[in-house]
């Protein structure tokens, strides 16, 4: 890392030679007067000369009016905007080490994550006249939708590939592959926060159809309310995703402590199920108290007819849930708070009945109990107690247990670093932003080639590379826990191209009076968030085929925008 700023330097110094080196001279630099043609006519001189300057952005940086040099500068100021996207996921992975998941993971990291590609479509609309802006504006659109739609498809795709693992009962197995490119038998799985993740990434999508009604009832009135109708809803969506996500952390924790309590609560009707011989139940399908009875004096090691903490541990270790992570200092004492409602801390026989009557009332819900069927028939108990393992399998606890902490060496030399990092990124994309955007322009009008297109394919390719690397290398760990961070990082990444992005498109549109005229391109944003969205929601596990299903909708998203624009019109 200590080495990239001189890399950095060299490249601009190179591009800034080569650059300037191919810059052509202006004809009116020189008067007829003054041409010395040896023989050579002064009208075909002049008319050779008769090329248009480029301008150089800020007035110094380089520029030229030819194919390859525009190339050349989109691949050094690409490569800048690489850099800066680096440093600031660099900075951001820093200061979650020390401030955690909530404040952070909520807001810098998404913020952050999307920066480069806002400093692009902000100075794509602030560029000169509004003439000018009209123009460039293209790019940023171009820009927004292929961001989206390359997190979306092609490295969503690669992350299913490379995160394969082998599929059992629905469900895939950490770091077990062995049936190699099996579209169904292999693929990966996610846990339940995940799909939440998704269901918002669809939901981000409402402001791009409000913008775009008055075009879809054919209406040439109202644009501009209707402009600022989505600019104002993007950013309440944006508030909203914001403190869900400092929020969520919390949200989840809670959720996985109850489901952890149930999956224990569910493991002590099973044991008591397989220990109770002669049944569980009566002929009237209630507890057998008898029964009962006999394994309640089996857990009361004292003879007391109270049953204490120490002997309600000793049954809830001696049922080795180990695959739930257990705590069992936590698991005892939501048990004796729920049994104990004489509140002496202990728990006798009546108490004990009620408790798992509660239970068992709860586990019939799991599965409809036919009225003819055997009042001692508990398979339900299964089944609630599968269910349960399978609902702490889905929200993704993975050891580490609750109070888990970031250990930190030195606190204060991460703080500096993790700030010269966020500046340091954010001053590189805030400067070569511009230039990159003219040199896009540029390449557009020496090629002929729509801006959109060109920023559609490669800009993203610059500002979300290290979010495509980062979820890369999480995906290849195959694991449940790492696969989950994974999609939920692209997802996460979507939403925020969607809300912060576009609250920034919006802004520009409306305050300095472009027209809003990108059709085919909202309708492929809008079809790929939702496809995805609603795809990633509905389930937790992703077989092999689901990765075609991605890598189709990139390529489709180029054919359809060049099919509605330039055989239909609608731009």
């Amino acid at each position: 890392m200590a080495q990239k700023p001189f890399i950095l330097l060299t490249i601009f110094f190179v591009s800034l030679t080569i650059a300037r080196a191919g810059r052509h001279l202006s004809a009116t630099s020189n008067s007829s007067n003054s041409l010395v043609h040896d023989g050579i006519k002064p009208s075909l001189l002049l008319a050779s000369n008769v090329v248009e300057l480029c301008e150089q952005t800020y007035g110094f940086l380089p520029c030229t009016n030819t194919v390859f040099g525009n190339l050349f500068l989109i691949m050094v100021y690409g490569y800048l905007m690489f850099l800066a996207a680096t440093y600031l996921s660099a900075g951001s992975e820093l200061m979650l080490e020390i401030l955690g998941p909530g404040i952070v993971g909520g807001l810098f990291l998404p913020i952050l994550g999307a920066l480069p590609d806002a400093m692009l479509i902000l100075v794509s609309g602030l560029s000169g006249t509004p003439e000018i802006a009209q123009d460039q504006v293209s790019v940023g659109m171009g820009l927004l939708a292929g961001s989206t739609v390359m997190l979306l498809t092609v490295i969503w795709g690669s992350c299913i590939i490379l995160g394969k693992c082998d599929i059992q009962d629905s469900i895939a197995i950490d770091n077990q592959d062995t049936k190699g490119f099996s579209l169904v038998g292999s693929g990966v799985s996610t846990d339940i926060w995940t799909s939440y993740s998704a269901m918002i990434m669809a939901v981000s999508v409402l402001p791009f159809i409000v913008v775009q009604f008055p075009q879809i009832i054919h209406s040439t009135s109202g644009r501009q309310l209707a402009i600022l109708i989505g600019l104002t809803f993007s950013i309440f969506l944006l508030i909203a995703y914001c403190i869900y996500q400092v929020y969520q952390p919390n949200i989840q924790k809670r959720r996985i402590a109850f489901a952890k309590h149930k999956h224990v609560r569910s493991g002590i009707l099973k044991y008591l199920k397989t220990n109770a011989y002669g049944g569980l139940l009566d002929d009237h399908g209630q507890p057998n108290r008898e029964v009962l009875h006999k394994l309640f004096k089996s857990v009361d090691v004292n003879e007391d007819g109270h049953l204490s903490q120490s002997e309600l541990r000793a049954l809830v270790v001696g049922m080795q849930l180990n695959e739930i992570n257990l705590n069992a200092d936590d698991a005892v004492y939501k048990l004796m708070k729920e049994f104990d409602t004489s509140g002496d801390e202990e728990v006798d026989f009546e108490e004990f009945i009620t408790g798992i009557a509660n239970w068992i009332e709860e586990a019939r819900h799991t599965k409809v109990v036919s009225p003819v069927s055997d009042p001692d028939d508990t398979n339900y108990i299964h089944d609630y107690y599968e269910e349960t393992k399978r609902e702490h399998y889905l929200l993704g606890d993975e050891g580490g247990g609750e109070d888990e902490e970031n250990s930190v060496d030195d606190p204060r030399w991460t703080t500096i670093k993790s700030v010269l990092f966020l500046l340091l990124g954010t001053i590189i994309a805030a400067i070569f932003a511009d230039p990159l955007v003219d040199a896009v322009d540029g390449f557009s009008s020496a090629t002929s080639i729509p801006p959109f297109f060109i920023s559609f394919i490669v800009l993203p390719l610059a500002t979300n590379s290290s979010e495509s690397v980062s979820a890369i290398i999480f995906a290849s760990r195959k694991k449940q826990r790492s696969a989950s961070l994974t999609f939920s990082e692209l997802y996460g990444a979507a939403t925020m191209n969607n809300l912060l992005c576009l609250s920034v498109f919006l802004a520009l549109v409306y305050v300095r009076g472009l027209t809003w005229d990108f059709s085919s391109e909202v309708l492929v944003i809008v079809i790929v968030c939702i496809v995805m969205g609603v795809f990633g929601s509905l389930r937790t596990t992703f077989p092999l085929w689901t990765s075609f299903i991605a890598f189709v909708l990139y390529p489709f998203s180029l054919v359809l925008v060049y099919v509605l624009d330039y055989c239909f019109g609608w731009s």
